[in-house]
């Protein structure tokens, strides 16, 4: 069980429950489409989110590690790694082969998708893996990339890429759905980086809150929550969604808070944990949320 735990660290599992929510957006979208969606292949479609969510862990925990990044950052419950290198640097080859195995696996399924559903998903799939394996040694250096790579990623690529392989259409409907993740998860990425901002400076990396300050970075942060609400409301209000959608909206009480809190105290890391875990389920509940608005519709 020790080694279990340590092999599984690269992996970050705690932090894959953010994949089943995005891609139960993506087929809440399709069920409220297509009326019923097929088992495998939505069995498939998680296997691969999920796979492609732990290749981008493990070559973060991998590139961060031989950086030397990971003996720099002060960890919090949601940032900083598993630590798990540091303490145990014989798993540094492991964490490797789990990254390259992982991605292994979403581009099997991928291409068994392609198979299946035609060429269009190309386009998707080669971006998915792109941003896979280039999250950590490409978009790192990029103010711009590294704020939209993630929302990129569980958004329009997770999102409409299981809306496509469960209805074999692309769809303006999951489109806008998957603005909310977009929105979402970039800012999850964004206020993780407020107590990293000394320790990634050093190794080079250009995120927003480096580049512009943790005080602009968490006016930004509010303004991405703003934009999350406004795209479901418009979304419905433009019938690209159906009103039971309007149920994500339910986290905004949560999203106020978490906001205000962001902006008091952005430079003070022990106060600004609790508004980070508050984010955390605004990105959990939000897309969960919407997704039974959308099977339920």
């Amino acid at each position: 069980m020790y080694a279990l735990k340590h092999i599984l660290g690269p992996m970050r599992v705690p932090f894959l429950v953010l994949t089943p929510a995005c891609v139960l957006l993506g087929t809440g979208t399709a069920v409220w489409q297509a009326g019923r969606v097929e088992g495998l292949a939505a069995g498939l479609a998680f296997i691969g989110a999920i796979a492609a969510h732990i290749s981008v862990n493990a070559f973060n925990e991998y590139y961060d590690f031989k950086s030397g990044l990971d003996l720099k950052t002060e960890r919090t419950p949601f940032s900083g790694g598993s630590g798990t290198l540091p303490e145990n640097p014989d798993l540094v080859p492991i964490a490797l082969i789990t990254a390259w195995a992982a991605f292994a696996v979403t581009a099997v399924i991928g291409v068994t998708f392609l198979l299946t559903r035609g060429p269009a998903l190309l386009p998707l799939g080669l971006a998915g893996l792109i941003l896979v394996f280039g999250y950590t040694t490409w978009f790192t250096r990029d103010p711009l990339m590294y704020l939209i790579a993630p929302g990129l990623g569980f958004g329009p690529l997770m999102v409409m890429g299981t809306h496509f392989v469960l209805t074999g259409i692309y769809s303006p409907n999951a489109f806008v759905a998957s603005l909310v993740p977009f929105f979402l998860v970039s800012n999850l990425l964004l206020l993780n980086q407020f107590p990293d901002v000394a320790a990634d400076r050093s190794i080079g990396r250009k995120h927003l809150p480096i580049v512009i300050g943790r005080k602009n970075s968490s006016y930004l942060y509010g303004l991405l929550l703003v934009l999350t609400y406004l795209t479901i409301g418009i979304g419905v209000a433009l019938n690209w969604l159906p009103g039971k959608a309007l149920v994500g909206m339910l986290t905004a009480v949560i999203a106020v808070p978490a906001a205000i809190g962001a902006c008091r105290y952005h430079d003070d890391v022990e106060k600004l944990l609790p508004y980070m875990g508050m984010n955390v389920i605004i990105n959990l509940a939000t897309p969960v949320l919407m997704a039974a608005g959308l099977m339920f519709a």
